[in-house]
């Protein structure tokens, strides 16, 4: 790659691949991890007391398997944010 006295693209490669990881990877991760909550799993949910039950109604994170890939991804992102933080508030 020829070096150039106006563009450090050493800086400019990093700056690319940190941009797009968290600025479409998180919010895809995140994406990711609210379809992991609607997985799989009905349940029968009772409506209130004494009315019976509502067949087929979906429980919020029916899956447990979907509840640990969403709990996985909301982290990842919690942590990416985190660390954006820190970055900012810390820039050495």
């Amino acid at each position: 790659m020829k070096m150039s006295s106006w563009i450090n693209f050493d800086a400019l490669w990093k700056i690319i691949v940190v941009g797009v990881a968290l600025g479409a990877g998180l919010p895809a991760l995140f994406a990711v991890g609210l379809r992991a909550l609607s997985i799989g799993g009905t349940a029968t949910v009772a409506v209130e007391p004494g009315a019976g039950t509502r067949p087929g109604a979906a429980a919020a994170g029916g899956n447990l398997t979907g509840r640990v890939i969403a709990v996985l991804c909301f982290a990842i992102v919690l942590a990416g944010i985190g660390w954006g933080v820190y970055k900012i508030v810390h820039p050495n």
